[in-house]
């Protein structure tokens, strides 16, 4: 149980981290950039993993107490990565824009971190990515395979933001190409319509 708990939390975020959207392509612009790239990842890892947090153990002990909830938000959430697909795929019938619009200027650690926190906290998709959706996954599990499931996704997302981060310089030729770009969000769609039909 353990185990299967592990590799559904790791999945699960790994899936959803993926989509391409404004943090996403912060970081990957920062490491594209090669500027603070090691401060960037780490205040990524460490949101989600907080976030994650307060989504298997807060909303979890509320879908215990009240399981009719968790019908509702499956629903919910099975929509919201629908959408999440359909806008996925739709960037990919149009890419090649997201470096150029991706983040402020960035030029000093503090002007970094700050534009960072409000990619991240300020952003309502974390929320139901990350605390509702996550934590309506985990919440059938006992309380080892609850924690199980959080150290998977806080996993998954530590190695998606420091592969973005400190491997976009290696990326650079490659997504200069905006056939790059529609093929990562046509893999994104799909992925994220997977998990739609799985929830639902």
């Amino acid at each position: 149980m353990t185990t299967t708990a592990f590799v559904h939390g790791f999945s699960s975020t790994a899936m959803l981290i993926m989509a391409i959207g404004a943090q996403n392509a912060f970081v990957l612009r920062q490491g594209l950039r090669r500027e603070h790239v090691l401060p960037v990842v780490a205040l990524c890892a460490l949101s989600d993993a907080v976030l994650l947090q307060a989504g298997v153990w807060g909303m979890g002990g509320v879908l215990l107490a009240r399981p009719e909830w968790g019908q509702w938000m499956r629903w919910a959430g099975a929509l919201f990565l629908l959408a999440y697909a359909l806008q996925a795929g739709a960037r990919a019938l149009r890419p090649g824009q997201l470096l150029v619009t991706a983040g402020g200027p960035g030029n000093s650690l503090r002007s970094t971190v700050l534009t960072l926190l409000a990619l991240t906290w300020l952003n309502p998709h974390v929320y139901l990515d990350t605390v509702v959706l996550l934590g309506t996954m985990a919440s059938p599990y006992p309380t080892w395979g609850r924690a199980a499931f959080a150290t998977g996704g806080a996993l998954a997302s530590a190695l998606w933001f420091t592969a973005i981060g400190f491997g976009a310089r290696w990326l650079a030729p490659l997504f200069a190409a905006p056939q790059s770009w529609r093929v990562l969000d046509g893999v994104t769609a799909a992925c994220m319509l997977a998990l739609a039909v799985a929830m639902a």
